[in-house]
């Protein structure tokens, strides 16, 4: 359904997307995962024809969306994080113009589309509103809905259950995973919960670059075979850092919480290693006393924080 292939966006001497390639499926939900500054928007950006890629290919549905961009993006609903919305209009108002600019060209099929999202998105009690009245979490379903207008093929949203309380957010996720059938549907979030309950495939970025292409499972499954340890610590934080920073075995730590009289750190080890012996004898060289260790299971977020850390 969507093919991208050698993406990047270069301003200036800065590489924001390095060389992204990555092709998605019709009836599955895509997670689009990464810090602030991975390239995330820029990418969806270029995905909508909104951004012109420096080089690289987009296709949608065999379609060039460089040389075809209006044929292209005729597939597309787009739900950027903060919905383009015209306060002024009641929403109907807006989903009627929103149907009209989007090619649907009869008053009567326009009404019939309108009808049809605002009872997906339950906006029918708020059909006769003025926009600017609402509250967010209605704007946000009022952005949602203008995505839905057409039926496109591809969905991208952005942060699409920003302002939604969290009964609105289980429906919204109910949502998504019905619009999934027949269709290629991109959910960028933050939220790492919601993005395990909802995508069948995760695309994680960093500093531009195409990280993982996986499922939760395999990326847990494939990390779960490195060693994870939960430390608590009688003292500051500094010398557990300095001494952690000496141990060749580990591969990356984080520190969980810390005060003046104790730290928790979680140390995930190279693969095929065990190092409870060696930091408990550490801990006595040092002078701290050991209050607690403990081996933990690898977490969706103690892989997002790996990848994302290892590519820094």
């Amino acid at each position: 359904m969507i093919k991208v292939e050698n993406l990047s966006k270069i301003y200036d001497d800065v590489t924001v997307v390095d060389n992204l390639s990555f092709h998605l499926e019709k009836g599955k939900v895509y997670g689009f995962l990464g810090p602030n500054g991975a390239g995330k928007s820029t990418t969806m950006n270029m995905l909508t024809g909104y951004l012109a890629p420096t080089k690289g290919t987009i296709s949608m549905k065999g379609i060039d969306l460089l040389k075809a961009p209006d044929k292209a993006k005729a597939n597309i609903g787009y739900l950027p994080e903060i919905p383009p919305l015209y306060p002024d209009m009641t929403v109907t108002e807006y989903l009627m113009f929103a149907a009209e600019i989007k090619g649907i060209l009869t008053k009567a099929f326009q009404k019939e589309a309108v009808d049809k999202v605002m009872e997906q998105m339950m906006l029918t009690p708020v059909a006769r509103r003025m926009i600017k009245n609402l509250s967010k979490g209605y704007k946000q379903r009022v952005g949602f809905a203008m995505a839905l207008l057409g039926r496109p093929d591809i969905l991208i949203l952005d942060e699409p259950t920003v302002g939604l309380d969290p009964k609105q957010i289980v429906e919204i996720r109910n949502l998504i995973k019905k619009l999934k059938d027949g269709r290629t549907i991109i959910l960028s979030s933050h939220i790492l919960s919601e993005i395990n309950a909802v995508c069948d495939r995760l695309l994680i970025l960093s500093r531009g670059k195409l990280v993982a292409d996986a499922t939760a499972e395999e990326l847990v499954a494939k990390y779960n075979r490195r060693q994870i340890l939960e430390i608590v610590l009688k003292g500051n934080a500094t010398g557990a850092e300095n001494m952690l920073k000496r141990m060749k075995e580990i591969e990356s730590y984080r520190f969980l919480s810390e005060d003046a009289q104790s730290c928790k750190i979680s140390v995930t080890v190279k693969e095929g290693m065990d190092i409870r012996e060696k930091i408990s004898s550490g801990c006595v060289k040092e002078g701290y006393v050991l209050l607690e260790l403990k081996v933990t299971r690898v977490t969706l977020e103690d892989v997002y924080l790996m990848l994302t850390k290892e590519a820094q």
